[in-house]
């Protein structure tokens, strides 16, 4: 396994921001971390990339501990933190040429000038990392976690500040360094994993609430039939709650509900209740369990749909 975690713990004070949390993660693989803020996914991310020790636990990067063997963990991961560290009066490629150097590279410019290319930054390379735009620096560090070539990537938020183009670019190279790197990576945009990932783990207040693959999640919740449903005007909770297979209603605003039935006709009865009500309906949709929905199930958001 390119990560082993096991009973995985780390407490602030009185507080525990990772609870004893256990997973694995196989080579080739592409794996979300996704959790609402506060759920311990920095805190794990930096547990594993050796910035900070667990309490307790143990966490193994490509058979290495990280609390045993901290120096070689580093040489063998790859790591684009939230709040992305760049030497700002560097220029672009100065300053890869020097991660390269502190990460052991040999052939340093042909290195720096291949990973500028993986990184669209051709452009900017002889530009200050402190001219660029939050897009580009979000770039370099990931030119820089890719730089010394390693094995295992954790990325936290790795389309962070980037266009809609660029994040399309990134996912793509992502993508292909999945094809040979174990990667792991940290995003509130869920279509990004949907797009990127093999598989999702899921925490929660500091455990993990979920640890499979995404069809597999779908299937799970698979019991409930979602329906959005916009009418022409104000209809009473109470009504709502009169619709034949109702499991759920959260009210969207303006006229809007999305209900949650427990059979597959239950579009049917939605369209028979406000045929019975005499309730004009301007919109009548049926929705997908999508990870957005799951997600919002198992960290108790406020409509649990």
């Amino acid at each position: 396994m390119s990560i082993q975690v096991n009973q995985l713990t780390k407490i602030y004070g009185t507080q525990t921001a990772v609870d004893s949390i256990s997973f694995e993660i196989a080579p080739g693989e592409i794996v979300g971390f996704l959790g609402p803020n506060g759920a311990g996914k920095s805190t794990t991310m930096k547990m594993l990339t050796c910035y900070i020790p667990p309490t307790s636990g143990e966490a193994n990067v490509c058979g290495m501990d990280v609390s045993d063997q901290s120096i070689q963990v580093r040489k063998h991961v790859g790591y684009l933190p939230e709040h992305n560290p760049l030497y700002l009066d560097m220029y672009v490629k100065e300053y890869l040429a020097f991660a390269a150097g502190m990460g052991g590279v040999k052939n340093i410019n042909s290195r720096v000038e291949e990973v500028i290319a993986l990184t669209h930054l051709g452009k900017e390379k002889h530009k200050k990392i402190g001219q660029l735009s939050k897009g580009y620096r979000q770039r370099v560090g990931l030119a820089q976690a890719i730089i010394h070539d390693p094995d295992v990537l954790i990325l936290d938020e790795p389309t962070s500040g980037l266009d809609p183009n660029q994040v399309m670019e990134i996912r793509d190279l992502i993508k292909n360094l999945g094809s040979n790197k174990t990667i792991m990576l940290s995003t509130h945009i869920m279509q990004e994993v949907e797009a990127i990932c093999s598989r999702v783990i899921i925490i929660d207040k500091g455990k993990i609430v979920a640890d499979d693959k995404l069809e597999n999640l779908r299937s799970l919740k698979s019991e409930k039939w979602l329906v959005r449903v916009q009418f022409a005007s104000a209809v009473n909770e109470r009504d709502i709650q009169n619709i034949k297979g109702l499991l759920q209603a959260t009210h969207l605003g303006n006229n809007a509900w999305r209900l949650a039935g427990d059979n597959a006709q239950f579009r049917q009865a939605v369209s028979q209740f406000a045929l019975s009500s005499n309730l004009e309906v301007l919109e009548l949709v049926s929705e997908k369990d999508s990870l957005e929905s799951i997600f919002r199930q198992l960290t108790n958001h406020v409509d649990h749909l």
